[in-house]
């Protein structure tokens, strides 16, 4: 019974969730997964890094399959998303710890704009 409400909760939740609280929902799960990426292939636990890099890219193609064509910034985007899935491709077939450090920052740094951009169209 605990378990059915705490389901209903967290779809209520993202349900009542503004597309920019959506967006950095998205976000903040792939700079986690990223993270634990990296702590998996240090530790050598090799399918749990596998698990986290598969869910980084989902991530990343969700997010490029629902880009709007009618905007400009959607093929700057594009071109990054596919760019980001390219290098966690390279990253998962290599177990590359230095190409994962170099890519962390970028996400978290994508995030915080996609952040300020969310808080200055909230306050139009």
């Amino acid at each position: 019974m605990n378990a059915q409400g705490y389901q209903q909760y967290k779809e209520q939740s993202v349900n009542t969730m503004t597309p920019g609280e959506l967006l950095l929902l998205l976000f903040d799960e792939l700079v986690k997964r990223a993270a634990r990426a990296d702590l998996a292939l240090e530790s050598k636990d090799y399918p749990l890094f596998e698990d986290s890099v598969d869910r980084c890219l989902e991530i990343l193609r969700y997010l490029d399959k629902t880009l709007n064509p009618q905007y400009p910034i959607s093929g700057e985007l594009h071109r990054l998303y596919d760019f980001l899935c390219y290098d966690f491709s390279r990253i998962r077939a290599g177990r590359n710890k230095k190409e994962l450090a170099r890519v962390r920052p970028m996400l978290s740094e994508l995030r915080s704009s996609f952040q300020g951009a969310s808080k200055n169209t909230a306050e139009r």
